[in-house]
């Protein structure tokens, strides 16, 4: 990961967290997607935004959310190792793991 995409993912994560803390889940998801779009295709912190995402889950008491993301969690683990991963996906149960979604020019200029 370079300089400016780790900036920018930690950047992210930052926002996504002190949001987590204050009870914005919604708002916290929001960024989160944001860094996991940005992180996808690195181990650590592709796995890292959907731990943050499990969470949230656990907070809205969503078995849908914590379900989906423990398998996302697994699956993530391999796919970014082995660079396989649908790129652009936000990472929520909403959009199917699989499913391949068009990247914000502002992100892809920091991913490319």
């Amino acid at each position: 990961m370079n300089n400016e995409l780790k900036f920018a993912f930690d950047s992210e994560m930052a926002i996504a967290m002190d949001l987590y803390r204050k009870g914005r889940l919604g708002q916290a998801f929001g960024h989160l997607e944001t860094a996991h779009v940005l992180g996808q295709r690195h181990v650590v912190p592709h796995v890292v935004t959907h731990w943050w995402m499990l969470k949230i889950g656990l907070k809205r008491r969503s078995t849908v959310e914590v379900v989906g993301q423990a398998v996302r969690i697994a699956l993530g683990v391999i796919g970014s190792a082995v660079g396989v991963v649908p790129v652009g996906t936000t990472g929520g149960t909403n959009i199917s793991m699989f499913k391949r979604v068009p990247i914000d020019d502002s992100l892809r200029r920091l991913i490319d």
